[in-house]
């Protein structure tokens, strides 16, 4: 279902009509109910990449088309035997990363439109329930085993880092969050029947040196629970920065800084794609063989030369 004012040229078309500061119209409206064929009955989850919806049923993962939110259109679907009764899915830059019945799965989406599934990237778990990515690691709440922490540093080779429960402590874990405050990143889980948990995931007080770089190995610890008045079932996702885009280009939020710009979808695609191929350009770790014709650099040149003054 599409929530909003269909009129596109209205002067607050979609949810607009939230921002345009006049209080008098802040009501939303039915705009659309899409189903085709049954396709989405039993829709539990979504999760919005750039212009598409991920939309999670009993059965399937289903792609759908919002480029134009009041004409949207299946674009692909996903079910058995590559998904299980799939639970939830979180997206990252070229990976969608699924839980499902079977554990934790990495598909490709270069093309949000049409996901790949990636042979043999699971991470087998018995309770998986839902799914964050923050940075290198996914953290997974997985019920009674408490949070799985996935290294997604090699997106299509997950490995289980560790199972964290806080001993024995975090035994239903429904949703988890990331976030940060002043330097220190802590992950909000909803822990079922045991209320919200705060962990402390990186601290600089704890321990700089390992505090330091881009994304360090999270050490987990429990620091606060608040009961609540019936199970504990999902958590909401903070605030993204201003100047963020999202999957498809698309700028999400400003807060009044001017000048600078995100990179848009065409100028990020160059990046990563190369422009004869198509394909996503490849690193390795390994440096290239030297060729015994080869002739030395200048820098090896600029070496020989000063040898030669003192030997």
């Amino acid at each position: 279902m599409v929530i909003g004012n269909p009129d596109l040229k209205a002067k607050s078309p979609g949810v607009g009509t939230l921002l345009d500061g006049n209080p008098a119209n802040n009501f939303l409206q039915r705009a659309l109910a899409f189903n085709p064929h049954g396709a989405l009955t039993g829709a539990k989850r979504i999760t919005i990449a750039g212009t598409y919806a991920y939309v999670l049923t009993d059965t399937s993962l289903v792609v759908v088309d919002l480029n134009n939110p009041i004409k949207p259109q299946i674009a692909a679907t996903i079910a058995a035997p590559i998904l299980n009764h799939p639970r939830a899915v979180a997206v990252q830059f070229r990976y969608a990363f699924v839980v499902d019945a079977d554990g934790f799965k990495t598909f490709d989406v270069t093309d949000l439109a049409q996901p790949k599934s990636i042979a043999n990237a699971l991470v087998p778990l018995t309770d998986a329930r839902s799914v964050y990515v923050a940075r290198t690691y996914a953290y997974v709440s997985a019920g009674k085993q408490g949070i799985a922490i996935v290294n997604v540093e090699n997106p299509e080779s997950p490995q289980l880092d560790q199972m964290f429960t806080a001993n024995g402590q975090l035994n239903d874990v429904n949703d988890v969050k990331i976030g940060m405050v002043a330097a220190t990143a802590f992950a909000f889980v909803a822990d079922g029947h045991n209320g919200l948990r705060i962990l402390q995931i990186l601290s600089p007080w704890d321990d700089a040196a390992h505090f330091s770089g881009f994304s360090p190995r999270p050490t987990p610890k429990l620091i606060a629970t608040a009961p609540t008045k019936g199970p504990a079932l999902a958590i909401s996702k903070g605030i993204d920065r201003d100047r963020a885009i999202d999957e498809s280009g698309n700028q999400l939020a400003i807060f009044g800084r001017r000048g600078a710009r995100p990179l848009n979808a065409a100028e990020l695609r160059a990046l990563y794609i190369h422009p004869s191929t198509s394909q996503p350009y490849r690193v390795t770790d390994e440096p290239p063989a030297a060729s015994s014709t080869a002739k030395p650099g200048p820098l090896a040149q600029v070496r020989s030369w000063l040898a030669s003054l003192f030997y």
